[in-house]
């Protein structure tokens, strides 16, 4: 078995599934007791928690974006398309949402969700070097 082929595999499913999983809870998919924000609503009002510098009337968009940004890299990470690529905005995205939440409600957020610890996975998917990728 290919250790960088595997460690490739599990990376890419790891984050896919963490960021189609937090879509799926902005949603409503995902059942109340097991949900982070359990509709569109709460998810954009966490959306200005961690984004307080930013005028409330542009919260809709940025959450639209990040979430539409997500799930598109969410779904391109189980494919073989541009992982390198992917995976590097994928480790960027992650990186702002950890900045985000690390200014606005301290460090230990972040790290409690390891967030951090997500980013680094997407740099690290995306220095792996695969003939998978197109």
């Amino acid at each position: 078995m290919n250790s960088a082929k595997t460690t490739e595999w599990f990376l890419r499913l790891a984050l896919s599934v963490g960021m189609l999983s937090a879509v799926a809870d902005r949603f409503g998919i995902w059942p109340k007791p097991v949900s982070a924000w359990g509709n569109w609503e709460a998810f954009l009002d966490y959306t200005q928690t961690i984004n307080p510098w930013l005028p409330a009337v542009i919260i809709p968009v940025i959450g639209a974006l990040a979430t539409g940004l997500e799930l598109i890299l969410g779904l391109l990470l189980l494919t073989s398309i541009k992982t390198p690529q992917v995976a590097k905005a994928t480790g960027f995205l992650l990186l702002a949402f950890g900045l985000a939440m690390a200014l606005s409600l301290g460090p230990k957020v972040p790290l409690d969700y390891s967030v951090f610890c997500a980013s680094a996975a997407g740099f690290a998917l995306s220095s792996i070097k695969s003939k998978l990728s197109i």
